[in-house]
């Protein structure tokens, strides 16, 4: 009995603290917060004076048709219908504890089952046989402002060759001027310690304000490095006329993609307000999109592969399905709407996950799992036998889920952002 009561209490505080969180997050996004709508266009890329990045070349690509807001994307690829997969149900177990604010998870693709977590103060940790290793793989912390709850080191991305050049990249905001840097690092003779003097600076962006700060970084499968850049924070995109996230010549709002051999960036996608997450369907090479809202609704942005660029996912047009600035009668030609969304009654931060492609757990093939940070809870996206999206809610973790991860067998992972603790997605069906 005593036990139980020790659970319920700290399942309480920690909705106490949840709730907390949620009121931070909301006085961030509110309309009456932010910068003037005469603020000052960062540039598109400033040198960073840490060291000297390689001569960038920036190019805005035109859209290449891109579909009618009413046209839903083609599927490439169902697994297992919704009206034909069989009952399941979900459950998490335990991997590790005892991070730092872990916000990312990934693995090196060089064959060696080691899983390596981003912890937000600076610092990425190595899961070697279900354990953290005591020396860290990388710790910049003396680089990284982390002074607001949405700054720090936010991810990683492993070469698509590391296992035979042991290249990979990190997506931060920069000591002390808080700006996005983009950096390479090599591995050192030590699998496990990454070499800190190996960093070369790729891209620095400027950010006017202290939140959405994007943070993820990816490679596709196209081997470019894709790299997520929120609007340049306060609320409602209030940077100019038209907003960031609108104008093709500006890094801000915008999916990114960079040849990392020559350092030169691709606008690839306008219309983005904080896409905290994204990832690739490892089998078919879809993109999903969560996009973080502003006062109202999430969403969950799609793009089939082969993907294209010049698509505008409509921030700050439009909020989820709604229109945003102006209120009503947005234009919402030529953009391409998210697949699904949620409202705010539910959670107030989405945190994008993957397709599910392990072996483990052959029921779960095709889902694709994404969650909120506030709420704890976690939904599935698929499409059912008419190609209409179906998002199914599977769980309430009642915690700060801050990012999914995935190993090199397509089994995927969670993380705590409060607690520090690493954990597995398991699954039984009958």
């Amino acid at each position: 009995m005593n036990k139980q009561w020790m659970r319920t209490d700290k399942l309480i505080m920690k909705r106490i603290c949840l709730i907390v969180v949620a009121l931070l997050l909301a006085s961030c996004k509110s309309n009456t917060a932010g910068p003037s709508a005469t603020a000052t266009q960062p540039e598109a890329i400033t040198q960073s004076t840490a060291s000297e990045p390689e001569d960038t070349e920036v190019v805005v690509e035109e859209a290449t048709d891109v579909p009618p807001a009413t046209e839903a994307p083609e599927p490439t690829d169902v697994a297992q219908p919704v009206d034909q997969r069989p009952s399941f149900l979900l459950d998490i177990e335990e991997v590790v504890s005892g991070l730092v604010q872990p916000v990312h998870i990934a693995h090196a693709g060089d064959g060696s089952g080691r899983l390596f977590v981003v912890e937000q103060p600076g610092r990425i940790r190595v899961i070697e046989n279900g354990a953290v290793l005591d020396t860290p793989f990388l710790d910049i912390r003396d680089i990284v402002n982390n002074n607001a709850f949405e700054r720090g080191l936010l991810s990683v991305a492993f070469h698509p060759d590391y296992a035979s050049n042991g290249l990979f990249y990190v997506n931060y905001t920069q000591s002390p001027n808080g700006a996005t840097s983009i950096d390479e690092f090599h591995v050192s003779d030590d699998p496990n310690v990454a070499d800190p003097d190996s960093r070369r600076v790729l891209l620095t962006i400027p950010q006017p304000q202290v939140n959405h700060n994007g943070g993820q970084s990816a490679f596709g499968p196209d081997g470019f490095l894709y790299i997520g850049t929120g609007d340049g924070g306060g609320a409602g995109d209030q940077h100019g006329p038209t907003g960031n996230a609108q104008v093709p010549t500006v890094l801000l709002g915008k999916m990114l993609r960079m040849d990392v051999a020559s350092g030169d960036v691709t606008v690839w996608a306008i219309g983005l307000r904080n896409p905290w997450r994204f990832s690739f369907d490892r089998q078919t090479g879809d993109l999903y999109i969560a996009d973080v809202g502003q006062g109202n609704y999430e969403e969950v942005n799609f793009q089939a592969a082969p993907i294209t660029s010049g698509v505008n996912y409509g921030w700050r047009l439009m909020e989820g399905f709604h229109c945003f600035n102006p209120a009503s009668d947005c234009d919402q030609s030529r953009l391409t709407l998210p697949i699904v969304e949620y409202d705010h009654t539910q959670g107030c931060s989405v945190t994008g996950g993957y397709v599910y492609r392990g072996s483990d757990y052959p029921w779960l093939d095709g889902l694709y799992f994404f969650a909120d940070y506030c709420s704890g809870i976690v939904w599935t996206v698929e499409r059912d036998v008419t190609s209409e999206w179906e998002m199914i809610e599977r769980m309430d973790l009642s915690f700060a889920v801050s990012s999914f991860g995935e190993d090199e067998q397509g089994e995927l992972y969670i993380a705590d952002h409060g607690d520090g603790v690493i954990y597995r997605l398991t699954s039984t069906s009958p």
